[in-house]
């Protein structure tokens, strides 16, 4: 089953049991009788991301029914556009914010929190059928990626392979995915050949790769996880040797230059919210034992610490 499917499914049979709870309390910031949170917690953005912050989320809920938490993904660009416009009230993002989109959220009367909250290696996949290519480097990927690329064959790419079309997945251009690798391969952010089947949906582009053998595509490291008996996850080489992305890889960085932070942004003012302050905090400490069986790397202890103490959760 993919990743994002399993946990819908289970995230609806939740979801279902906490709107019938949380409907005994007309103030959705209230504390329900008996002492329980309850509220509305609304998330956006980053595909990536989801997986971590819809495992989470389900968790806190069956310890708090009383709150219902809807995740969704519109990537990070889109997931930060409608912060922005208060429509949400955290946002998963695979990059960092950029300068406009912050003053953007400032602008509506934000505050923005930066929480990282997990390690992830942007992975560049190929067909499991594919036996000529076995490493990639990063000269070769700018080749093939940058704007108006010659490249149309895998022998465009190296004389030695077949003279056969290379068909190319990704993520689309709101995506943070689609920003980091732009910038740490291409060189520049957002400039990328436009010829490519995109996707928000990271299970979209792993269809796709899966479903063609002169394929080849680059996504969260957690969907390669989920799917690697049907992909060919390709060591990169940045200039030190091919490394392929595995959790030791990705945690130590060696994993480069793909291996990047995750967030998600939070706001001094939705952490004035008792169940939103709650929900961080679990995110943090018993929600954190969550990433790796989501297929992400968890960051160090101390990384988690110091996001406490930045939210004022002591």
């Amino acid at each position: 089953m993919k990743l994002r499917k399993s946990l819908q499914a289970a995230g609806a049979l939740v979801l279902s049991l906490s709107l019938v709870v949380g409907c005994s309390s007309n103030n959705p910031n209230a504390k329900e009788n008996g002492g329980g949170l309850s509220g509305k917690i609304q998330i956006d953005g980053s595909s990536t991301v989801y997986p971590v912050s819809q495992a989470v989320a389900e968790e806190f809920m069956k310890k708090n029914p009383g709150v219902n938490i809807t995740v969704s993904q519109s990537g990070t660009g889109g997931g930060f556009e409608k912060w922005a416009k208060q429509e949400t009230d955290l946002s998963d993002a695979s990059r960092q914010i950029k300068e406009e989109e912050k003053k953007n959220a400032e602008k509506a009367g934000l505050d923005p929190i930066e929480v990282p909250v997990a390690k992830d290696g942007i992975t560049v996949v190929v067909n499991k059928e594919n036996d000529f290519v076995d490493k990639l480097t990063v000269e070769q990927l700018k080749k093939i990626w940058e704007p108006n690329s010659k490249v149309k064959t895998w022998k465009d790419v190296n004389p030695e392979w077949p003279d056969e079309p290379i068909q190319l997945y990704g993520p689309g251009t709101s995506s943070g995915t689609f920003d980091y690798f732009t910038e740490e391969i291409v060189g520049e952010e957002g400039k990328s050949r436009t010829d490519y089947t995109q996707s928000e949906d990271d299970n979209t582009l792993v269809q796709g790769v899966t479903g063609d053998k002169n394929a080849l595509g680059y996504f969260g490291y957690a969907y390669y996880k989920e799917n690697k008996e049907k992909l060919k996850a390709l060591p990169i080489d940045a200039g030190k040797g091919a490394v392929t992305p595995t959790d030791e890889t990705i945690q130590s960085g060696k994993y480069t230059p793909l291996s990047r932070p995750i967030y998600v942004y939070a706001s001094k003012q939705a952490m004035e919210k008792e169940h939103i302050k709650k929900f961080m905090e679990f995110y943090l400490t018993e929600g954190k034992e969550l990433v790796p069986k989501v297929g992400f790397v968890p960051l160090k202890d101390e990384k988690y610490q110091a996001s406490l103490k930045e939210l004022g959760i002591e």
